[in-house]
């Protein structure tokens, strides 16, 4: 089936496409996307089904710029992202009460603002290396995030609050009925990218050359500076980071799995991992830009991508078309219907309870703001974007661990 999509944005200065329906996307969102098309320094947006307002630039946007970066369409969880992994464990392997195995994750990975007791000991688990290096960089960072070393090792493997998540999901059943077990998780670079997010902002907001910006969260660093050296170093490790927390965070979830189902062993495919809020150096309509994508994937030719519904709807694993058009770009997510605040104000606990039966997970008014409700309709955006991405499969989740 062709896609109907994409529609150019009315109204855009730079080329400004759309997978969405213009009229389907909220007016402070489509006057964020004409702001940041009007920045002299953006050769193109490409906007995905899940768009909705974010701060200075809308979520689930990929904005190509030319020797320019603006921190505040990155966001403050720099490199947050995905990460997934199927096992070879089976519907049928899950015991019926799944409390257990949810109360297993939560012993393993703190949660909310909470960090480990003591920092994960990296060399013991199957997270990668490189980590003294890493590490070592921490020093050249902005001297006012310098005081907190000891908090960024302690969350190296945790959760975080808001929409991050871990879930233990089935596959969709396949031609011999089984439906495999997967683990997926959410999360980015915690309270150290923010701090580090929160003070280049502050300090792009100040440079001469966005003095005359309509919007002050447009600030950008140019190539060439100080000030942009400093942020993409600041960036990049922040990124790293990120990546680093996921990977520690699925060891742990899967030792967390392996000792839930210590009669057997369990084996676990190579993982899949991307960011969607992050910036990359790319080859782009032929010239090399820098490219922000604020809650979008890249779906390059072959690229494994994860997109995911909310806490009752099921989440995809999806392979890049390669779309030249959208910038080899896909959504990171159903994205949000409406904001926490009005999903507070208009659900209670027992919606969500209602909303999430059949799902092992926190049912409480302290995550609210996540219900169902408060999404867009996951298998809506996938299908608005069948051009960027195939689907490799479908999950839906049985436990869902929130911060």
């Amino acid at each position: 089936m062709t896609s109907q999509f994409p529609v150019p944005l009315s109204g855009a200065a730079a080329s400004t496409l759309l997978w969405a329906d213009e009229t389907s996307i909220e007016t402070r969102a489509l006057e964020q996307l004409r702001r940041v098309s009007t920045l002299p320094w953006v050769h193109g947006v490409r906007v995905m089904p899940d768009v909705h307002v974010g701060k200075g630039a809308t979520v689930g946007s990929v904005i190509a710029m030319r020797d320019a970066v603006c921190p505040a369409a990155v966001g403050v969880d720099i490199g947050c992202g995905m990460a997934a992994v199927r096992t070879d464990l089976t519907a049928d392997d899950l015991p019926d009460d799944l409390g257990p195995l949810r109360s297993a994750i939560e012993a393993k990975v703190p949660v909310g603002f909470r960090g480990h007791r003591d920092p994960v000991n990296t060399d013991r688990m199957l997270a990668g290396g490189g980590w003294k290096p890493f590490w070592d960089r921490f020093g050249d960072l902005h001297s006012g995030v310098r005081q907190l070393d000891i908090r960024a090792h302690k969350q190296m493997g945790t959760l975080g609050g808001g929409n991050h998540f871990i879930e233990i999901c089935l596959a969709d059943p396949d031609d011999n009925g089984v439906e495999a077990v997967w683990i997926m998780l959410h999360s980015g670079s915690r309270n150290i990218g923010k701090e580090l997010a929160e003070r280049h902002m502050a300090i792009a907001a100040k440079l001469p050359h966005n003095a005359g910006l309509s919007d002050r969260d447009l600030a950008v660093f140019v190539s060439g500076t100080p000030e942009m050296d400093s942020y993409r170093r600041d960036l990049d490790w922040a990124q790293e980071y990120a990546a680093r927390n996921r990977r520690v965070m699925l060891a742990l979830v899967c030792q967390a799995v392996r000792e839930s189902f210590a009669a057997r062993r369990v084996v676990f495919d190579e993982p899949i991992s991307c960011h969607h809020n992050y910036v990359a150096t790319e080859q782009v309509d032929g010239l090399e830009l820098l490219v922000t994508r604020k809650g979008a994937i890249r779906a390059g030719s072959g690229d494994l991508g994860l997109i995911p519904g909310s806490m009752g709807t099921g989440s995809y694993v999806v392979r890049g078309l390669g779309s030249a058009a959208s910038f080899y770009s896909a959504s990171h997510g159903a994205g949000r219907r409406m904001s926490r605040t009005k999903a507070r104000h208009m659900f209670t606990a027992a919606d969500l309870a209602a909303q999430t039966r059949g799902v092992e997970s926190r049912k409480d008014a302290g995550v609210v703001d996540e219900i169902p409700a408060a999404y867009k309709d996951i298998d809506e955006v996938i299908a608005a974007q069948t051009d960027l991405v195939e689907v490799v499969a479908h999950l839906r989740q049985v436990v869902c661990v929130k911060g």
